[in-house]
């Protein structure tokens, strides 16, 4: 066996690739299907005469597709494939996109002009893909007069309807009258 060929069985699930992977001597069917390492098909031939010819290239014989009959095993350079599909994870889970939940918070005396700014902002962050709480805060006095608050959450509803869609409708939690809205 050439030197740095691996002959175990592995696992690595910490690496992202989850199931257990036969490679060289771990391989147990008798007959395999062999890719070659340009990804010519070479046959059906036995355990020994695949090894043997993945020695002669000085790489590794992975068995890839296990379930099939026979077998399906591959010549290539474990290491190098291990890398490849750790980068391929990493890519992936670098472009996934994780919807958060932003906040917006207003007062009950919020002029026309602010509230226009409020409502822009809130559209670019649901055109993001993201949540957005609206939270309409009561200072003091003005716990008195709750109906005017959700006065103005209905204009806010009204005026987002063909952005958003209302996730968690208007209510009460202390001082603030909150709602969640989504993209549609």
């Amino acid at each position: 066996m050439a030197p740095g060929i691996n002959t175990n069985c592995t696992t690595r699930s910490s690496k992202g690739i989850n199931k257990s992977v036969r490679i060289n001597e771990a391989i147990r069917a008798s007959e395999l299907r062999v890719i070659g390492e340009s990804g010519e098909q070479l046959g059906v031939m036995s355990k020994r005469e695949a090894l043997d010819a993945a020695e002669a290239a000085g790489l590794d014989l992975v068995e890839i597709s296990p379930a099939a009959s026979p077998p399906v095993a591959k010549i290539i350079d474990w290491g190098k494939f291990q890398y490849q599909k750790m980068k391929e994870l990493q890519r992936n889970k670098k472009n996934a996109k994780t919807s958060e939940l932003k906040q917006m918070r207003l007062g009950l005396k919020i002029g026309q002009h602010d509230l226009d700014i409020k409502l822009k902002k809130i559209r670019s962050f649901l055109s993001d893909g993201n949540k957005v709480r609206i939270q309409i805060f009561f200072r003091g006095r003005e716990m008195a007069h709750q109906e005017l608050g959700h006065e103005l959450m209905k204009r806010i509803i009204e005026q987002l309807e063909d952005d958003a869609v209302v996730e968690q409708q208007p209510q009460m939690a202390g001082r603030n009258l909150s709602i969640t809205v989504r993209s549609k």
